[in-house]
């Protein structure tokens, strides 16, 4: 399948752009603080006994600074809901952006664990190489009270490799769909891992040479000759200037890790403190509806609560509503929401809302897709499909829903026999879309238009939408894709 380079920038250029900012970023911060620690004035001596395990144990903690400042900024999705529904974000490209949020937020997840066996590896070094390169020249450098002492790295360290293992291995997706409880408490474990790293650097262990423009890095103490020049030379190198004029004073590094995380903590605690009172507003339950194949409605009413279409909210008592992709349906001319079982829950809103009136938005045709397993699935929202199908037709627009039902499992096929719902068994299909040939439709009858498509379903279903968005072959029509998500 041949690739379209405007339909893969319209997809993947955006998120690629801040890809490419934020790998940049991490490069740009760990080579300056690796080549500081290398080649600085101040750290001369310190480098000197640790070796390359010094430059490798803070370059690594400044690129962990950087990632646990940014990780916790796609995750205020109250924040993030507010830029995008009150259009403070105008652009539809950096609204689509939004919805990258968590694969950003995992992505920094990822470079902090994986830093951080790298920090946790240069500091083993650094262990070793305090006792093995004891300083008896520069007494206060020194971690080992005396040479060959092997000095444990501190509570706080281990403290938090032993949460970040709990939170990653929490997060993982087996995890996750048994047990979402577990990944959901141990990631609360945050505000403990964020104290203890705010502490963690408080003890002082490394230290840089406060006095380097009166005792130069090598310079001759009295009473010191260099081993390797004459004395001739010797005494041309101190008339030269490179005598020391007072002894080497060292301090240890002032604390940097709250100025790259306090700013990003204390919004998103905000955030959460803001959710937790909104989420204990009262909840009226007006109806418990019981569907086909093991769903269940729940009708509910709540002082204050506006949900806009496309919102979700995965909490009884009651958190959200939270931002999503499927907001943008009605942004465009040409949309195609393609569902897969219960993946047709966020579409429900959409179809309620064009329900409700459809003449004000932007949207001028909907193909709106439904794969399910077992045909009692479509009862589900029956009665909405039909009400939405009789509305267009009464007011002259039946061509503005084109609805197709496919359903999968053939063992035991029933049509769906009640009068009430004809429009949808004339509209149900047997097996699986044939993407392609409906990818070739909607780009004929609409050329040189940008189509949104929206997906909220099983993974093969979206990397196959996803890869024919990206297709050069549907006459000059950008498909973009937006994808859905519960987990």
């Amino acid at each position: 399948m041949a690739l379209s380079v405007r339909s893969w920038v319209a997809n993947e250029g955006g998120k690629h752009l801040v890809l490419v900012l934020w790998l940049g970023a991490n490069t740009l911060l760990f080579m300056r603080t690796f080549l500081m620690y290398y080649c600085g004035q101040q750290y001369h001596y310190l480098h000197q006994m640790l070796g390359l395990g010094l430059c490798i144990s803070r370059a690594s903690a400044s690129v962990l600074n950087l990632n646990c400042s940014l990780v916790l900024l796609p995750m205020c999705r109250s924040l993030l809901t507010y830029l995008r529904g009150t259009h403070t974000v105008r652009s539809r490209k950096a609204r689509r952006l939004l919805d990258k949020s968590k694969t950003f937020h995992v992505a920094c997840g990822v470079a902090i664990c994986v830093f951080s066996v790298v920090h946790v590896s240069a500091h083993l070094v650094n262990v070793v190489n305090f006792s093995v390169r004891y300083s008896e020249e520069f007494p206060s450098l020194n971690v080992a009270r005396y040479r060959g002492e092997v000095r444990f790295p501190g509570i706080t360290g281990i403290l938090l490799v032993l949460i970040l293992f709990l939170m990653f291995t929490a997060s993982s997706y087996c995890i996750r769909v048994s047990n979402y409880e577990i990944f959901w408490y141990t990631h609360n474990l945050f505000i403990v891992f964020y104290i203890i790293l705010i502490v963690h650097v408080v003890g002082g262990a490394l230290k840089y040479q406060t006095n380097f423009e009166a005792h130069p890095p090598g310079c001759l103490r009295a009473n010191q000759t260099n081993p390797d020049k004459t004395e001739e030379e010797s005494g041309q190198a101190v008339g030269d200037g490179w005598s020391c004029r007072e002894e080497a004073r060292f301090q240890p590094n002032s604390p940097e890790t709250w100025l790259w995380v306090s700013g990003p903590l204390c919004l998103y605690c905000a955030e959460r403190l803001y959710r937790y009172i909104r989420s204990y507003s009262p909840v009226t339950i007006v109806a418990v509806v019981r569907h086909p194949c093991d769903v269940i409605e729940l009708r509910m009413l709540k002082k204050d609560f506006k949900a806009h279409p496309g919102q979700v909210s995965d909490r009884l008592y009651v958190d959200g509503p939270f931002g999503s992709s499927s907001q943008e349906v009605f942004n465009y001319e040409v949309s195609l929401c393609v569902a897969g079982g219960i993946g047709v829950t966020p579409f429900a809103c959409v179809l309620h809302a064009l329900l409700d009136g459809w003449r004000h938005f932007r949207l001028r045709r909907l193909y709106f897709v439904w794969v399910c397993r077992e045909l009692q699935s479509f009862y589900w929202f029956a009665e909405l499909l039909c009400a939405l199908h009789h509305k267009l037709w009464k007011e002259n627009r039946p061509d503005y829903l084109n609805l197709q039902l496919f359903v999968s499992q053939t063992d035991g096929l029933q049509n769906i026999s009640e009068e009430r719902y004809r429009p949808l068994s004339s509209r149900l299909m047997i097996g699986r879309p044939r993407w392609k040939l409906l990818f070739e439709e909607i780009g004929r009858t609409n050329k040189h238009k940008r189509v949104g498509v929206f997906c909220c379903g099983p993974k093969g279903i979206s990397r196959t939408l996803h890869g024919l968005c990206n297709s050069d072959r549907y006459s000059g029509t950008t498909f973009e894709f937006n994808k859905e998500s519960f987990s």
